[in-house]
């Protein structure tokens, strides 16, 4: 028993970390990946690839969680789910083979600039919405072949990728929230199971433990500020994370570009 009060306390930053990036994940649709990377690897001082590994692992648990809360709250548009899933799935199984035999990274920061400028755009239109007037996204397909692509590949861009663009075409921000959160979970299944079946689960860690904790406890809450927060905050919410991450990544990108 004595042994378990350092362990809490050993295990106690992961499960804050998980919890803080798993409510923004949850509640935007993107960030939980660079989120907890940049805080394991420059926080906490975790090697980058120990980070990588277990943050791909922790997304098994939180992405499911993520998900099962949006269909709760009805925030899943399923014919949208239906077609960015086997897309997604498909490019996320084809980055996952490109990143064994390649190095797609020199490719991330200019996604980044991509999505800066997205951002800006969100930022801008969020500004002006003042009656919300939303349409289906046409061009689902292959922005999921690209987003499950990247995210495998380039460690991440799933959420920004497809969320961002969704919300270009005019998507409801709840709706495509919930959908691509909820999609992620099968985008990561298929990724991982590469992944594990490449690594073992020698990634899976103290830290993964804690990252799986405060993911889980906190997924239910992101779907339901997604579902109770209007649609024009969430866009501002979107464009500000938005710029915040890729601007950011682009930074310690700099040396390479």
């Amino acid at each position: 028993m004595p042994d378990i009060v350092p362990l809490l306390i050993d295990i106690a930053p992961f499960i804050a970390i998980g919890m803080a990036a798993q409510m923004i994940d949850g509640a935007l649709g993107m960030a939980f990946g660079v989120i907890t990377q940049t805080l394991l690897v420059s926080a906490l001082g975790i090697p980058p690839a120990a980070a990588s590994a277990s943050v791909h692992l922790v997304e098994l648990f939180t992405t499911g969680a993520s998900g099962a809360s949006h269909i709760w709250h009805r925030n899943v548009d399923w014919g949208l789910f239906k077609r960015l899933v086997p897309f997604g799935v498909l490019g996320g199984v084809a980055g996952t083979y490109v990143l064994s035999s390649i190095d797609a990274t020199a490719a991330r920061p200019f996604v980044m600039i991509y999505l800066t400028g997205i951002g800006f755009y969100l930022l801008w239109r969020a500004i002006r919405l003042s009656q919300p007037r939303f349409e289906d996204p046409r061009y689902t397909r292959p922005l999921a072949v690209v987003g499950g692509f990247l995210d495998a590949a380039g460690g991440g861009g799933w959420g920004p990728v497809v969320t961002s663009n969704l919300l270009i075409q005019g998507g409801d921000p709840r709706k495509i929230i919930g959908t691509v959160n909820s999609a992620e979970f099968l985008l990561t299944l298929s990724i991982s199971i590469t992944f594990i079946a490449t690594l073992g689960f020698a990634a899976f860690t103290l830290a993964t433990v804690g990252l799986i904790i405060g993911g889980v406890v906190a997924a239910p809450f992101g779907a339901i500020l997604a579902s109770r927060v209007r649609p024009r905050v969430l866009l501002l919410a979107v464009a500000i994370v938005l710029i915040a991450t890729s601007s950011y990544s682009i930074y310690k990108a700099w040396p390479i570009i």
